[in-house]
């Protein structure tokens, strides 16, 4: 089991920045790829980000591309999202999420979750 613990999110304007964090305990760390997922209301989970277990490759949705980072420190068991430029679209609950697929895109890729942080952007 891999329990994940996510933080970091709140309220801020468009334009604005946020880092999200994910604290994992459990199983070791570094076995997983970890990914950020994220889930507006009405709307079906979509992918945001994915790292490798080494944290040297790096996956990202095209609609944040070039404004979110996704990295991780295995020493610390963390895995982090810094979101710049934010816009009121990216308004949702972010999921951590570990799995052994690497970059997967599916949320079904991932067998453990963690119980989500809301991100508000406002116009």
């Amino acid at each position: 089991q891999v329990q994940l613990v996510e933080s970091g999110g709140g309220l801020v304007q468009a334009g604005g920045s946020l880092r999200l964090s994910c604290a994992a305990s459990g199983r070791t760390f570094s076995n997983y790829g970890m990914s950020w997922f994220r889930q507006a209301p009405g709307k079906e989970r979509e992918f945001v980000a994915a790292i490798s277990r080494s944290g040297g490759s790096t996956y990202y949705a095209d609609s944040v591309k070039g404004r979110f980072t996704i990295s991780r420190d295995n020493a610390k068991n963390t895995v982090d999202l810094q979101m710049n430029s934010l816009k009121p679209e990216d308004t949702a609950a972010y999921y951590c999420a570990a799995g052994v697929k690497i970059g997967s895109r599916r949320s079904d890729g991932y067998a453990y979750w963690g119980q989500g942080t809301q991100v508000t952007v406002s116009s």
